[in-house]
Formats: C-alpha cells, structure tokens, sequence
C-alpha cells in the first residue's frame, strides 16, 4: 500500500492484476474488522494507552520533531520534481501545519514526571496482589511469604468462608483453575467453593498449577527448591495468612465473598470473618485495611480499629461520615488532582493493579500512596521513576 501510495505521488499508473486487487480489498477488509474486534476485546486497554503518553508526551514530542526533520529532505526533493503549483501549495502546506503542531504540542502538553527538582514524593508503597503471584502460586502461603522477603508493605488477597465457617482465601468462584479439583472431586468441580468444607478443601493441591500453567512465564526461573515447594503448596486459611501478616509486620486487605444461598454462613459472614481477626489470630486490627462494604456500620461497632477503605470514588462527605482513610482504586482513576483533593482530607489512595515499571512510575509522580502489584520483587528494586524531567529540561528541548 505504501509502494502504491508513493508511486501514485510520483504521477506513475499502477498496472494492477485482478489478484492484486483482491488481495487489497481483502486485506482493508481484514484490517478493518481486526481493528474493530480489538476495539471491543481491548476497550479497557485504551484508559492504559491514553496514561501512557503522560509520561511519554516528552519523548514523543521531540521523536516527532526529529522525525519531521528528516522528512524534510524527501519532501523538499519531491517538491522541485512538482510541476504543479498547487501539488506544491499543498505538499508545503501540509508539512508546515504538522510541523508547527508539533511545535506548539508543548503548551498543551501534561506530564505528572515533569517537576522541579526536590519536589517527588516518597515511592508507593507496594501491595502484593494475591502475594507475590509471579513467583509462587496466588493466594498460598508461600506467596505471601514472597511478597514479604520482596518488600511488599501489605498483602492482598480474597475471603471465602468454607461451608463449615473456615474463611479461606480463594478469588474464583470454583475451584477449577487454582486447584486440582476435578482429579479429587470430579464430580464438584463446578460447585462454588463455598460449598465445600475446610477438610475437604485441605485435601486439594493449590500449586501445582502454577508450574504446568505458568501464568506469567516466571516458572521456569524458579530454583528447584522453590518449584517443589510451590508444586506442594494447599489452600490457605484466612487465619494462617493474619498470622503470618503479624509476625512481618504487613497491612492486609481483602475482597470478601458472601456466601451464596443455602449456605450455613450467608448471613453471617461478615461475623464470621471478624471473629477470626480478633479471636483467632494475633494480626492488631489497626493492619486490617478493612474493604468489604456491607454491614460497615457494625463492623465500625464491633471492632474501630480496623481501618476502613472503600473502593468506591464517593462524596468526601459521605467518605468521610463513614470513616474512610483509604480508598481503593483501578489505576484508570490515577490523577495528580483527585490524589491531591482526597490526600487533604486524610485520605490516602491505593491503585490496583500495576505491574509495569512505567505505570508504577506514573503513579509515583502523581503522588499516589500506594499500588496493588503483582510484581513486587520488581517494582521495589525502583530508585526513581522512569522518565522522570526537569522542567528545566522540557523547557530546553522545547
């Protein structure tokens, strides 16, 4: 397409076999409906790509700029071949409007990692997303003993309560994908994991999974040691993981499932779990970063150490009658003016999930307290943010 486009510039005829023509029409066609399905599959990436060029604009003002540069040879050589003035009238024009636009990009250009010397904040801290998922299986202990060595400050994870009233932390609904159910109940592997009881869900594997999956392509990289143990791991309860959140000193903070009908638990479930906090673990409440929003006046009652979060963007008043010092946000919601507005009421901001290092650096220049990741053992090796400029230095290459 670009060698027709070109030789149609240069006033050549193009000779095209009745082939030739099917196969373009065919391949805009193709192309077309790829983009659309993409489109569709991909809307939620397009937040992603939009945040992105924050922290890129910069670089890709000044590519631009060199690149327009470049061109200008071509285009000067292909402007004294013209004999029509109004080819060149046109030619000129158009590269003249797209190098003054680019000129000018910088006055409407915004970059939280643009800043004055002295004025970055600390680093988020870091949240390990169901522990440290890329070197262990999710959800199991030794994940969550992962996040910790890595230097995660707190550690994520989901609550279910077992049909017998065991909470245990498992994301899916079922137990197919995280365990090997359907080789110890073939006959349940469809049934909620609610459903079954706390000797029933200690007899299931929750590791081996993870090295014939290898959802993030990170398994092979593990010594043997740590491909045995992670093969060996089970499901793990909500106690074992606030003990071991105790004796490292780490925040938690959970989604938590309620129970679905006929089950023993489903209206006290929030009780349940509450019980396990305070009675049944040694974890201090003020480590609880406390999510789930049902019932939050009496949990408020039961036990006002916990630290209330929502993930909800609410009214400050309404947050703030609720007793909300965190919120719980998707990345797509990053904004140096809202982090700001709620950071003046006392109310920090936790961003899930971010996992590459130039999102992670976006956040950190935006003044976010602290991200929700699935790399921990990368992201904490970070000193600064990538692409991180002086204003001195945008104002330069301006």
């Amino acid at each position: 397409m670009l060698l027709a486009v070109c030789l149609l510039s240069e006033g050549q005829k193009l000779y095209l076999h009745w082939s030739h023509k099917i196969g373009i029409l065919v391949s805009l066609t193709f192309s077309v409906v790829a983009t659309a399905v993409l489109s569709d599959l991909w809307s939620k990436e397009w937040t992603t790509l939009l945040l992105s060029f924050q922290v890129t604009a910069p670089y890709l003002h000044v590519g631009g700029v060199l690149l327009m540069t470049a061109l200008a040879w071509p285009i000067a050589l292909h402007f004294f071949r013209m004999s029509s003035r109004v080819r060149r009238g046109l030619l000129v024009g158009v590269y003249l409007t797209v190098l003054s636009a680019l000129c000018l990009v910088p006055l409407g250009l915004y970059s939280p990692c643009i800043k004055e010397k002295g004025t970055l904040g600390p680093a988020p801290a870091l949240i390990g997303h169901r522990g440290a998922p890329m070197l262990a299986p999710e959800n199991t202990l030794m994940s969550f003993e992962k996040a910790a060595e890595a230097g995660s400050e707190g550690l994520e994870t989901d609550v279910t309560i077992s049909f017998d009233g065991v909470p245990f932390l498992m994301h899916d609904r079922t137990l197919r994908r995280t365990t090997n159910i359907h080789n110890v109940f073939p006959n349940r592997s469809d049934t909620s994991a609610s459903m079954f009881t706390w000797t029933e869900l200690e007899s299931l594997n929750a590791g081996a999974w993870f090295l014939s999956h290898d959802p993030f392509g990170t398994a092979g990289s593990l010594d043997a040691e740590d491909r045995l143990r992670a093969g060996n791991q089970s499901v793990c309860s909500l106690q074992a993981f606030l003990q071991l959140a105790a004796q490292t000193n780490k925040l938690v903070i959970f989604d938590l499932y309620r129970p679905p009908r006929g089950h023993p638990y489903r209206d006290t479930w929030i009780q349940r779990t509450l019980e396990v906090i305070q009675n049944e673990s040694s974890i201090h409440s003020s480590q609880v970063l406390w999510l789930p929003s049902d019932l939050r006046t009496l949990v408020q009652e039961t036990d006002p150490e916990l630290q209330q979060t929502s993930g909800s963007r609410l009214p400050l008043e309404e947050l703030q009658s609720n007793h909300i010092v965190k919120l719980n946000l998707h990345y797509s919601s990053m904004s140096t003016e809202l982090i700001s507005e709620y950071a003046a009421v006392n109310i920090t901001t936790n961003l899930y999930v971010i996992s590459q290092p130039w999102l992670y650096s976006l956040a950190w220049c935006t003044g976010v307290h602290s991200v929700t990741t699935n790399a921990p053992q990368l992201l904490a090796t970070m000193s600064s943010p990538l692409f991180l400029m002086q204003i001195k230095v945008a104002q330069l290459s301006w």
